[in-house]
């Protein structure tokens, strides 16, 4: 991975041809040039040319590409851009008035699930919202770990914050890393293949057993005031974004994994009010 990290930061410091960004993103899909233009409905042959530079592909083209390709609309406009044309896809911040009614999808959602834990997150795992039952479990870890916009990846590893309060580290964060692979792979972000390589140095503790077959999912097992709260997760995206920052939008929603920890979530909720 580190060897990754460094090629891809390289790469992305230079110019690049259209055509290098074309055949980057078909390797890492793990696609042949037939399967590609199978895909996108061209021939074999003019697939070639575009990614040797003997031949340049329409706007439509790339764009098509892309969409083939699975590639994230941040790199859309990359390929776009490296091929001559203006970039397609908007990023404006989540304050913008084009995004009002996004805006109020995610604090609708947010409110509508107390009184569990939910939470918004960007492309780097910074968090962008949450709702009022994410701040009573983090009671007690130090303001410096908590200043805005904080990463919650880097939370659920730091020594300071949530590692030492989750009963079962080494699954919960195993499963985070996996997950954080799986988007350094599809994405080629320089900054999630740091995070990745950042959260790997943490000291996690090694998984000691499989997975108990009472389990559905892998939990997130927190101690709270002599308790211990269990939940699993969810994960929701926008599903037809064509704007960059609702594209990289996530909410994370935990539910309760028993009943004690449902009781226990609507005490917290309660004594709020």
């Amino acid at each position: 991975m580190n060897a990754h990290a460094s090629a891809a930061q390289a790469e992305r410091s230079q110019p690049v041809h259209i055509g290098d960004h074309l055949r980057e993103w078909r390797q890492r899909r793990r696609m042949s040039q037939l399967d590609l233009a199978g895909e996108a409905e061209i021939s074999a042959r003019h697939l070639s040319f575009v990614e040797t530079g003997r031949a340049a592909p329409s706007r439509d083209m790339v764009l098509r590409l892309a969409e083939r390709l699975d590639v994230p609309l941040r790199e859309r406009n990359v390929l776009l851009v490296a091929a001559g044309y203006a970039p397609a896809f908007p990023q404006r911040p989540l304050e913008d008035p084009a995004l009002k009614s996004a805006r109020q999808a995610i604090d609708l959602v947010l409110k509508a699930h107390e009184p569990n834990p939910a939470l918004a997150v960007d492309r780097h795992w910074n968090l962008v919202s949450a709702n009022r039952m994410v701040a009573p479990l983090l009671e007690g870890i130090p303001q410096r770990l908590l200043g805005q916009p904080f990463n919650v990846l880097r939370l659920a590893f730091h020594p300071e914050a949530l590692a030492p309060r989750t009963v079962n580290l080494a699954e919960w964060c195993g499963h985070l890393l996996e997950r954080l692979h799986r988007q350094c792979e599809a994405t080629a972000d320089p900054e999630l293949i740091k995070l990745y390589n950042d959260l790997k140095s943490y000291p996690i503790p090694a998984r000691s057993a499989p997975l108990s077959s009472d389990n559905v999912a892998i939990p997130f097992k927190l101690r709270y005031g002599g308790e211990i709260l269990s939940f699993f997760s969810t994960t929701m995206v926008f599903g037809t974004p064509v704007d960059i920052t609702l594209s990289e939008l996530a909410l994370e929603t935990f539910f309760p994994a028993d009943e004690r920890t449902a009781d226990r979530l609507k005490q917290i909720a309660a004594a709020m009010t």
